[in-house]
């Protein structure tokens, strides 16, 4: 299962030669979860779009939702273990998104150099496009 990050997202919704996630993932193996999906739909301004991206979205399996208080405990430990090792995570969403991937045995597929850093402190597995 492979839980796919916002900043993919934006590239499979642009409008001028959208990525192809099929041809990096099969469908039925992405998952997704709160903090993804309120990144990706904050970004749209039409609403024709921002529709078409909820409804697919919101039929994809989600992870840790309800999120539980000990998740948000792990973000904030994966974000400071990170900084104790000279690494800064620019976003703690993307602690918040590398907490439920690394509960729930999932590999991020993103292009944020977050990720990369967190797989460095972490057992975090990850890739790139």
């Amino acid at each position: 299962m492979v839980l796919v990050d916002t900043s993919v997202w934006i590239e499979v919704f642009r409008r001028n030669d959208p990525l192809d996630l099929e041809s990096l993932v099969s469908l039925d193996d992405v998952v997704t979860c709160g903090p993804v999906v309120q990144e990706v739909l904050q970004g749209f301004r039409e609403q024709a779009p921002y529709q078409r991206a909820r409804v697919g979205l919101f039929n994809l399996r989600w992870v840790e939702s309800p999120m539980s208080a000990e998740l948000f405990e792990s973000a904030a430990e994966l974000y400071r273990a990170g900084r104790r090792r000279g690494l800064t995570i620019r976003s703690s969403v993307d602690c918040l998104i590398a907490a439920c991937a690394i509960r729930n045995q999932l590999e991020v597929l993103h292009r944020d150099r977050d990720f990369a850093a967190l797989a460095q402190i972490s057992g975090l597995r990850q890739r790139q496009p």
